[in-house]
């Protein structure tokens, strides 16, 4: 019952999620929103995620992850009903930065809840049934975004997953019995949330706003927020994260290093792709989101298969198999430019999402099984963290790129060079991600 609760959510919410970029063209066209308004529709859904995962995982080990995780569903349903009720651009902007809140409940507690009712021996290939529900979800929003902006507006993006989400609680209230969480008595840090709050509102504004002064000062704060934060850890005797972890445990902390780099590539695809089909190749959203399910057809097809390979063999081995796969696929993609065929971008996504599928499980496997019992909310969410604020940052530097190349010039076609050359300079910057990732991958050692 727990794994149906939680693979069903993960094939919910990035169906709500991925779905949105697909009617992007047709929500700016609606409201009027500029280039620079329409970058904040991910970032700022980044930035819910970021600010609350530790917190999230945290209350999630004291209270119970299954309390947390309904209510993360509950709250997504909310937001997602009033982005689609929403006039203006910047209402929506708010709801979306809610939907990122629900986000941290929903991904950071629900593979904590998977791996307390499974054994070691079956967590691979569990974990594996888990990716393979996000990556079908993935693989149908694409599709399913384009079709419901084409037949009933952009709205509809955001209303079809909230019946979904209503069964699912229903089922949980009904089925899903008992409760998980740490047996150890704590305390909440407020202080440390604030701190990890503040650092990443600084971090995400100041990446949204480089190469400005505003931007650069930003980030120095940023910073300075971060050390605060890891010091107040350190004196703190019940702290959100302990963070002796990454010290201690090579495994944990080389996987999360990989993770951030690997998804820092991978985030901007849908998106950047999204844009160069309908703006530069002249594609209808549905034609578009048809072409861009295909990476995460692959990474469902492959997910499952690459849990059980985790089970039976070095977790390292078949995910760096994997961040290679990537970097090929990402090889191609820097090639692309106005007279790409179709079927070549089709193929590179391919070989992205087969190297994803191999890589995601095992990674996740590898961080799960690090810890004990006691910390598993805060390792899912140190996972999660460290996944989303790799999307954040590589949405963060679109953003940067859409302002430097079109500023506050609302998207048309007649701009292709430019969104052209924001596509070209991201997918380079992806694939040195892919490298570095690939690198931290091969040294991390054997999986204990």
């Amino acid at each position: 019952m727990a794994l149906i609760a939680v693979c069903s959510g993960y094939l919910i919410a990035p169906l709500g999620l991925a779905a949105v970029n697909v009617a992007i063209p047709a929500l700016a066209d609606d409201l009027q929103a500029t280039a620079s308004q329409v970058g904040w529709l991910p970032t700022l859904y980044m930035l819910g995620s970021v600010a609350f995962m530790l917190p999230v995982g945290k209350l999630a080990d004291m209270y119970g992850r299954k309390r947390m995780y309904a209510l993360g569903l509950l709250v997504n349903a909310v937001a997602a009903l009033f982005c689609g009720l929403s006039n203006d651009i910047n209402h929506v902007l708010v709801w979306r930065f809610v939907q990122g809140v629900a986000g941290a409940m929903i991904f950071g507690t629900g593979i904590a809840i998977v791996t307390s009712v499974t054994s070691a021996k079956k967590r691979g290939k569990a974990l594996g049934l888990v990716a393979s529900c996000v990556y079908v979800g993935l693989t149908a929003a694409p599709a399913a975004g384009g079709y419901l902006t084409d037949a009933f507006g952009w709205r509809a993006v955001f209303y079809f997953q909230i019946p979904f989400v209503l069964v699912l609680l229903a089922f949980m209230l009904v089925k899903l019995k008992g409760e998980w969480k740490s047996e150890q008595q704590t305390t909440f840090d407020w202080s440390g949330s604030a701190l990890f709050v503040l650092f990443a509102a600084s971090l995400v504004y100041g990446l949204a706003n480089l190469p400005h002064a505003t931007g650069i000062a930003c980030l120095v704060g940023a910073v300075g927020l971060l050390s605060l934060f890891v010091m107040h850890q350190q004196r703190q005797q019940q702290p959100l994260i302990r963070t002796k972890l990454f010290s201690e445990n090579r495994m944990f902390s080389l996987s999360l290093a990989t993770a951030f780099f690997m998804y820092a590539s991978n985030f901007a695809i849908v998106f950047l792709l999204s844009l160069y089909l309908q703006y530069v190749k002249g594609f209808s959203p549905s034609q578009a989101g048809n072409v861009l399910l295909v990476q995460a057809l692959c990474m469902a097809v492959i997910a499952p298969f690459a849990g059980h390979l985790a089970d039976r063999f070095q977790s390292r081995i078949v995910a760096t198999a994997g961040c290679i796969a990537v970097l090929c696929g990402f090889i191609g993609l820097n090639f692309i430019d106005v007279t790409s065929t179709t079927v070549f971008i089709i193929l590179t996504l391919a070989l992205v999402g087969t190297g994803f599928g191999l890589f995601s499980t095992p990674n996740n496997s590898a961080i799960m099984g690090a810890v004990d019992a006691r910390e598993m909310g805060v390792a899912s969410a140190s996972m999660n963290l460290a996944r989303t604020i790799g999307n954040l940052f590589g949405i963060s530097l679109i953003n940067l790129l859409l302002q430097l190349d079109l500023g506050d010039t609302a998207l048309s076609a007649k701009y292709s060079a430019e969104i052209m050359h924001t596509i070209s300079v991201a997918l380079t910057i992806s694939l040195v991600m892919v490298v570095i990732a690939t690198l931290l991958s091969m040294s991390r050692g054997s999986h204990q």
